[in-house]
């Protein structure tokens, strides 16, 4: 097979230069030497008033005036002139940089925990007269929950860093979510919870089938974590009217207080019981972070005693 011509390779370069601007999660603009739009990213024409490809950039958001502050870093490509255009708000980096510290120390808020109790183990099994065996497989279990949320945490990252969500093709609903219960199968019995599904064969979503595992994965731990014995944790789906999908996790467990459940979607959040729980408290926020990456929307419903329904509702698939 030959080498790509030129002219291919420019092609190339363009679409990709396209792409990258247009899946920027940055308000970025690029423009030419009269100010006018080449291109800007669905960040920019969503969020920044005036900005439309082919008409030029209202000059107030040049010189800052608006309260949004340009970076911009000028090229030249084939002889033209352009300028590339990151268009912030005053406060964003202030309010990034809070953000990240408070996630910062919360984690290490969360591993503190793991850590203390395993150091203790550690240190009574040196004592004479322990039982050495049990306490190094119950040391084992603190080490698997350290992973399990620094796992999390890297997943939520590369969530936050613009990993994709949504697939270029159609995924076949049924099947993943057939492995993702399957795989719960024992962590299940041992909690004595039920795993049902109720899924039609032909449904499908525009989105990755990984994505859609670690969302149901997510639903179910919640219920076998949190729900109590004797529960029975519901997967199911449904397709409405207007082509939109829900993918519905429904348990008849102890469920959660009313007020809390705006909150059950925060990062490290737990209700009064489940904080006595070895869940990282992350399950759920990484839920939301896909389904919302998916254009979708995520509820809670229940009450204390009539268990827990999370309802991720995504577009109909294009």
């Amino acid at each position: 097979m030959g080498k790509p011509s030129v002219r291919t390779v420019a092609m190339d370069d363009e679409i990709r230069g396209r792409t990258l601007v247009e899946e920027s999660r940055e308000a970025v603009v690029v423009l030419d030497d009269g100010d006018r739009v080449v291109l800007a990213s669905r960040r920019a024409r969503q969020t920044v008033e005036g900005v439309r490809e082919g008409e030029r950039l209202p000059p107030d958001l040049l010189s800052g005036v608006r309260g949004v502050v340009p970076h911009v870093v000028p090229y030249e490509i084939d002889g033209r002139r352009e300028r590339l255009v990151y268009l912030s708000r005053e406060g964003d980096l202030a309010a990034y940089e809070e953000l990240r510290s408070g996630f910062t120390a919360a984690v290490s808020h969360e591993l503190r925990t793991p850590l203390a109790r395993l150091l203790t183990l550690l240190e009574t099994a040196t004592l004479p007269g322990e039982d050495v065996s049990v306490l190094v497989e119950q040391a084992q279990r603190e080490v698997e929950q350290i992973t399990e949320l620094i796992d999390e945490v890297l997943f939520l990252s590369e969530l936050e860093s613009g990993g994709r969500v949504v697939a270029l093709g159609l995924t076949r609903i049924r099947p993943v979510l057939e492995e993702a219960l399957g795989e719960l199968d024992e962590r299940a019995a041992r909690a004595g919870v039920e795993l049902r599904l109720e899924c039609d064969s032909d449904l499908a979503l525009g989105i990755r089938p990984r994505m859609l595992r670690v969302v149901a994965r997510n639903l179910a731990e919640n219920a076998i974590r949190y729900a109590g014995p004797g529960a029975t944790f519901v997967l199911g789906v449904e397709q409405s009217a207007d082509g939109s999908i829900a993918v519905i996790g429904r348990d008849d467990g102890i469920g959660v207080e009313e007020a809390e459940l705006p909150r059950l979607f925060e990062r490290f959040y737990r209700s009064d019981r489940a904080r006595a729980s070895r869940g990282t408290g992350l399950g759920l926020a990484i839920v939301k972070h896909i389904v919302t990456q998916a254009e979708g929307t995520v509820e809670a419903r229940g009450s204390r005693g009539r268990g827990l329904e999370v309802r991720c509702t995504f577009p109909a698939p294009r």
